[in-house]
């Protein structure tokens, strides 16, 4: 499973348009007077302002080559204050393994650095903005949790870890084990390296499957398969 475009709400569209195509370098891949598109490595992030939604925020996560946490770190140490969590500004995820860094736009997302050692790459190149692989993580909030679990089953996207899905827990959606995940949750638990907690904001997500699928304005989940190819939307 690949995540091919993530598109996101936000009310802050310049100050995110400046930010991470000035500030962070990322390539513009598309522009509108309500959205923008960046490259990040094999997927597109989208931010569009079309619905209107009030202080939206998501969490999601970029995956960086196994090699370098350290050299990523320190990159965008010098571009954006670090998140902290009990005092430590990264997190060592032994039981993937990883390791995790934490930074917040300016729309308030909270955004992760991630190096996934038995899965990415490495590389030997300097890191920028441009060693960046993809998009790694995506948290889908719901009021639903199991109910979305059930669904993408039928697209063979499962919980990685086997366990009943539930609103109050974290169920990391894969379809294969590349480090890509749909991160299934209810709203009200609060994200890692941050003192918001999860709300449900409207968002879509297309796959390298071309199913398309995410929260409506409605806050109801919606999956289709999609007509389109991701590069016409």
């Amino acid at each position: 499973m690949e995540i091919k475009l993530l598109t996101l709400q936000t009310d802050k569209l310049q100050s995110m348009k400046e930010f991470y195509t000035k500030h962070l370098g990322f390539s513009l891949c598309g522009d509108s007077p309500k959205s923008f598109r960046i490259q990040v490595g094999k997927s597109m992030l989208e931010f569009t302002n079309s619905n209107g939604a009030r202080e939206p925020f998501y969490h999601f996560a970029m995956n960086i080559p196994s090699n370098q946490f350290q050299e990523a770190k320190a990159w965008l140490k010098e571009k954006k204050p670090l998140l902290l969590e009990d005092g430590e500004d990264e997190a060592d995820f032994s039981f993937w393994p990883a390791h995790s860094c934490y930074f917040e736009d300016p729309a308030g997302n909270i955004v992760e650095f991630i190096a996934r050692y038995n899965v990415t790459p490495t590389s030997e190149l300097p890191f920028s903005n441009h060693s960046i692989l993809n998009i790694g993580e995506i948290g889908l909030i719901s009021h639903d949790a199991p109910m979305i679990g059930e669904q993408l089953k039928t697209i063979n996207i499962v919980n990685s870890d086997d366990s009943p899905i539930t609103n109050s827990k974290l169920s990391f959606m894969q379809e294969s084990n590349n480090g890509v995940f749909i991160i299934l949750a209810g709203p009200g638990r609060r994200w890692l390296f941050s003192e918001k907690k999860s709300k449900v904001f409207p968002m879509k997500i297309i796959l390298d499957n071309q199913f398309c699928l995410g929260i409506n304005e409605d806050q109801e989940f919606f999956m289709c398969k999609s007509s389109l190819n991701y590069k016409e939307i």
